[in-house]
């Protein structure tokens, strides 16, 4: 399997570790607390299998940074959190800073 496919998957199962420990209701309930305690094992574990391709700060960055702001939307979607300009171009510039290591952070 592709790298990045990996590393799209460990992304994936972050932000599903992210929505569960939103819905763990601070470790109160017991089936969300679990869930993200597997999902943050797979989202690492798919992370470092991308890591034999992809430089680790290219993954990283790539990782944290989308994570990041797919997590922002799904609690804008999904959890009514306030949206305004300012978050939208914050949640832009992560997505240009990943887009940007990627087209030229790989190179020599």
């Amino acid at each position: 399997m592709s790298s990045w496919i990996y590393l799209l998957l460990a992304i994936l199962l972050e932000v599903g570790g992210t929505t569960c420990m939103k819905l763990s209701e601070q470790f109160t309930r017991w089936i969300p607390s679990a869930m993200m305690l597997m999902l943050y094992l797979a989202s690492l574990t798919m992370l470092s299998m991308s890591l034999k391709r992809i430089d680790v700060g290219t993954a990283y960055a790539v990782w944290s940074g989308l994570g990041t702001a797919i997590i922002a939307a799904a609690g804008i979607l999904f959890f009514n959190e306030p949206a305004g300009l300012a978050k939208f171009l914050s949640i832009g510039l992560i997505i240009a800073g990943v887009v940007g290591l990627n087209l030229f952070g790989s190179h020599p």
